[in-house]
């Protein structure tokens, strides 16, 4: 088991077995618009880490929007299994693109 599906297995239990105290709990009990409010917090917190270069602080932001991304995921029905299929299809059509359209940004 990796570390991505140790974190699903310990969000999914922490919402079918509530433990006091804790922060994935909280997060359930708060409901999607908090979860929401946290997973964009996080991902303004991985662009600031980014530009001010210190990858230990990006290391640890992208974490931080994983997990708050995988509580989402558990509160909307996602699995990481969903995702990883997804993945797959997507990563099968690499390679297939027969003409990459450019924008104009400056029209």
């Amino acid at each position: 088991m990796n570390a991505f599906e140790q974190m699903e297995a310990v969000i999914t239990q922490r919402r079918a077995q509530p433990m006091e105290g804790s922060y994935t709990c909280y997060l359930f009990d708060k409901g999607l618009d908090k979860i929401l409010k946290k997973v964009g917090e996080e991902c303004a917190e991985t662009i600031i880490a980014a530009k001010n270069g210190d990858k230990t602080e990006l290391i640890g932001e992208i974490n931080d929007v994983f997990y708050h991304m995988m509580v989402m995921m558990n509160e909307c029905g996602v699995t990481l299994e969903d995702v990883c299929k997804e993945m797959d299809v997507r990563a099968a059509k690499i390679g297939n693109l027969k003409q990459f359209h450019v924008s104009d940004h400056n029209t």
